[in-house]
């Protein structure tokens, strides 16, 4: 959703919505046991597993902004090692209140209808096609809390509206271009519950990526996430980081705050060590078996906080390494394989330039190998994250993860300065292949090495 406040990121872990603004209160479909013992009831899809996720922003991926102009793409991402294409929303945009020429995709006009300026009904079918050809998903954004001031139902039922303490529908945290549903009215669960049920009926994607998830009620998504499993196995992505989503609805929640770790790791506000605190705290924030979404951009972070070269500096492939590597389905962005180092305009046309794609073979080989080694598959798919000591914790990060016979050792330098770092213990002891370099390296009790800057090692134990 289009952000109009900065996130303010305290420690240990706050849940924030991707606008910074409080989850809506929500008791009543709240699991009253800890966190800590919540498990995910969600079978996720046999696909999901190994799969990694690209956001694609069609309005700005080619001049044409059109369905049919991204087509062309879809195997050279397939190529690059891209399972999952989340496509942002399809949908006819409101034009009462619009936001800017063009206006935010979020604002829906009608959940069914493809927005005629991305192409037809048809043109989508076919990007389904050839997705599912080549083996891909694809995935829908869905915006469940409000619509568009123009949609029909503002009209045919106003009763699926909230109403401020004046009695008038409003628009939630001035977002001016739509208007807050009211999910006290099971007439709308049933209504909104079959507009979903249609892309999966009738165009036969594999799922939704649903904005400000948590906002609107547990249960709504819980009896959805049921119904639409009897069409076929779903995956769910929840723009949120709220855990009793996770627990019958939804595959995968945002990472948001190790997102933010991230940023301010790279700002040099806090130090490496955090990384392995995070993921120990993690267990005790996240239900058993989901899955976390983890991203250095996307499209809010993109426009409204600054591309990973303003906000990761000359440390931009180095996060990258760690949230492809680290427990979690790595996420990519538009234009991210081609050194996209603009923001893009949320309202407007503002497409990328794709002369050529300088980090293409870059993130192929990072999302091959998720794909090819279970130790750092998905959520339980994958091995645990076992930090590894080191000389420097507070600029290195360390650790292995493992699953059965198969190991991955990765050690960065999350700083801007050469580091000479010597490996505690003996866990990591054997012989590896690294990613990037290829060479053979048997590391033993106590290893030194040096690193540069911003320097990454991503070493495959050989069998």
């Amino acid at each position: 959703m289009k952000r109009a406040l900065l996130y303010f990121f305290l420690l240990p872990f706050v849940i924030v919505s991707c606008n910074n603004i409080p989850e809506k209160d929500d008791e009543k479909s709240a699991k009253k046991i800890p966190v800590s013992e919540l498990v995910s009831k969600v079978k996720h899809p046999e696909w999901s597993k190994n799969a990694t996720i690209y956001e694609v922003n069609l309005r700005q991926f080619t001049p044409e902004g059109t369905i049919s102009a991204f087509l062309k793409h879809i195997p050279r991402l397939k190529n690059m090692g891209i399972d999952i294409l989340w496509i942002m929303p399809v949908h006819t945009i409101g034009k009462e209140n619009r936001k800017g020429t063009l206006g935010s995709y979020y604002s829906v006009k009608d959940y069914i209808a493809v927005n005629p300026e991305f192409g037809s009904m048809q043109d989508f079918d076919m990007m389904v096609k050839l997705a599912h050809d080549l083996g891909m998903k694809i995935i829908i954004d869905w915006v469940a809390n409000h619509t568009a001031w123009d949609h029909a139902w503002v009209k045919n039922h106003p009763e699926y509206y909230d109403l401020d303490s004046t009695g008038v529908m409003y628009s939630p945290f001035g977002w001016e271009d739509v208007v807050q549903l009211n999910y006290e009215n099971k007439e709308l669960w049933e209504a909104m519950t079959g507009e979903l049920e249609f892309w999966v009926r009738e165009a036969d994607i594999d799922g939704f990526r649903c904005d400000v998830a948590g906002m609107v009620p547990t249960a709504f998504w819980d009896q959805a996430r049921t119904v639409l499993d009897k069409i076929k196995p779903v995956f769910m992505l929840a723009e949120a980081e709220k855990a009793e989503l996770l627990v019958e609805a939804f595959d995968m929640d945002y990472g948001w705050h190790f997102h933010h770790l991230s940023n301010l790791i790279a700002r040099g506000d806090t130090t490496a060590d955090v990384v392995a605190r995070y993921f120990k705290e993690l267990k005790a924030i996240k239900p058993s078996g989901a899955f976390k979404m983890n991203f250095t951009t996307n499209h809010d972070e993109n426009s409204w906080n600054g591309t990973v070269y303003e906000r990761y500096g000359e440390g931009y492939k180095t996060f990258s390494v760690l949230m492809a590597t680290v427990p979690g389905m790595p996420l990519l962005y538009t234009g991210q394989e081609a050194a996209l180092a603009k923001r893009f305009e949320f309202f407007e046309k503002d497409f990328i330039d794709w002369k050529n794609y300088p980090l293409e073979d870059f993130y192929r080989k990072l999302l091959l190998l998720k794909k090819r080694n279970s130790a750092i598959w998905n959520g339980d798919f994958g091995g645990e994250y076992v930090p590894v000591k080191t000389s420097n914790d507070e600029n290195v990060v360390a650790f292995i993860r493992s699953k059965g016979d198969n190991k991955v050792f990765v050690i960065i330098n999350l700083s801007n300065v050469a580091q000479i770092v010597k490996l505690k213990g003996d866990l990591f002891a054997g012989e590896y292949k690294e990613l990037f370099g290829k060479e053979s390296v048997t590391f033993i009790k106590n290893h030194e090495l040096s690193l540069e800057a911003w320097d990454y090692r991503v070493y495959e134990k050989l069998l």
